[in-house]
C-alpha cells in the first residue's frame, strides 16, 4: 500500500497483484486510480511494466519476479533484499521545493526513515522562505547579470548569511545591497 500511494503522488499507473488487498488498495481499485489482481503472482504478469516491486514474504515468489524482471529489461526492488534489487527508493522528505532523498544503499532501511524524520524537523518554514526569495532573486540574476563570475560572487557572499536575515529582507533590499 505504501509504495502504491507514493506511486500514485507521481502520476504512475499501478498494477497491484496480490491475493490479500487492503482495504485503501481496494478504494483505488474501486476509483479506478489502480488495476488490481487478486491472486499470487504468474510468470508472465510484468508484461507492459516499466518498474516492479516485488513485496511478498515469499522468497521464492520475489525470487521469480527478480528472474522475469531481469529477462525482461525492467527495473525492479524486492523490498528487504537489497541483493535482488537493480534499485533502492530512498526515505524522502518533501516540503514544498525542497526534497531531501536519504538512503543506506538498503542496508538499513529503518536508519533511512530515522534521519529522515530527525532531518525534516530543521527544514522550517523560515528555509521555505528564504528557497523562495532567493530562488526569485536568483532568477533576477540570471537574466538582468550577464557575467557568471559577478552573479557566482553575488551568491557565494549570500550564502554565507543567516537564514533569518534573508528572510528578513525583500527583492528591493536584496537589489539595493548586492547590486
Amino acid at each position: 500500500e505504501r509504495k502504491t500511494l507514493a506511486l500514485l503522488k507521481y502520476n504512475a499507473r499501478v498494477r497491484v497483484i496480490s491475493p490479500n488487498i487492503t482495504r485503501r488498495l481496494s478504494e483505488l481499485a474501486s476509483e479506478c486510480k489502480i488495476e488490481v489482481r487478486t491472486r499470487d503472482y504468474r510468470s508472465g504478469d510484468l508484461r507492459g511494466a516499466t518498474l516492479v516491486f516485488a513485496a511478498t514474504s515469499n522468497k521464492k515468489i520475489n525470487k521469480n519476479i527478480k528472474e522475469e524482471s531481469e529477462k525482461k529489461g525492467i527495473q525492479v526492488n524486492v523490498v528487504d533484499n537489497p541483493d535482488l534489487c537493480t534499485f533502492i527508493v530512498p526515505s524522502v522528505i518533501k516540503k514544498d521545493d525542497i526534497q531531501i532523498a536519504i538512503s543506506t544503499s538498503g542496508r538499513l532501511p529503518l536508519l533511512s526513515k530515522k534521519l529522515r524524520k530527525d532531518i525534516s524537523r530543521y527544514i522550517t518554514n523560515d528555509y521555505l522562505r528564504y528557497l523562495k526569495i532567493l530562488g526569485n532573486f536568483r532568477r533576477y540574476l540570471l537574466k538582468n547579470i550577464q557575467d557568471a563570475g559577478k552573479r557566482n560572487k553575488i551568491m557565494r557572499k549570500i550564502s554565507r548569511m543567516d537564514v533569518k536575515e534573508i528572510i528578513r529582507m525583500n527583492s528591493k533590499e536584496l537589489k539595493e545591497r548586492f547590486l
